[in-house]
């Protein structure tokens, strides 16, 4: 895989696996997304270590090192679009229903705890925009879900994940503005 192209989540699961981590590559995507949408930064600490996750491999290869270091870098990149490109790493849509609604599950919880770990809610007082999607999220993390019509399932899982996806955006252009940038764009 070229340095320049996007990391999927074939390629996440791939690196979940040689890596041993104690999550799936939803709830791994999802906890690196909440701990940047709450303003936190990977700095000299692998991601690894920055989000606590537990890893049976004694250290990254140079290789899954890099990898992750991209994954850092495009999800950043990702969240902060302004054309709104971001897009949750989730299995692929040809894969089963109740596995791609078990991972957007997955995904809202490693959101919570990546989010929590950053300390937002900590560096100041949340919009009552940002509390409410926090809740929501909260919600999806705990929910399970009972399937009945395919069509309407499917309609359904699409308007969650959309929500998730926007609302990740949005928690992160309010807590995790970089200091580069103006803090009064309007969008």
């Amino acid at each position: 895989m070229a340095a320049n192209e996007i990391i999927g989540y074939d390629e996440l699961d791939a690196a979940v696996g040689r890596l041993k981590l104690g999550v799936d590559p939803a709830e791994l995507h999802g906890s690196l997304c909440g701990f940047l949408a709450g303003g936190g930064r990977v700095g000299r600490q692998s991601v690894i270590e920055t989000l606590h996750l537990d890893a049976e491999a004694a250290t990254p290869s140079a290789a899954d090192q890099i990898f992750l270091e991209r994954l850092v870098k495009q999800t950043g990149a990702e969240l902060a679009d302004p054309e709104l490109g971001f897009e949750p790493l989730l299995p692929p849509d040809d894969r089963p229903l109740p596995e791609r609604a078990d991972a957007l599950v997955d995904w809202c919880r490693g959101f919570l705890g990546g989010f929590g770990l950053a300390g937002a809610e900590a560096h100041g007082k949340l919009s009552d925009e940002a509390q409410e999607i926090l809740r929501d999220l909260a919600t999806i993390a705990s929910s399970s879900f009972d399937f009945g019509d395919e069509g309407e399932d499917e309609d359904a899982l699409i308007e969650v994940h959309e929500f998730v996806r926007m609302g990740a955006m949005l928690l992160f252009a309010e807590c995790a503005r970089p200091p580069s940038q103006p803090s009064d764009t309007v969008h």
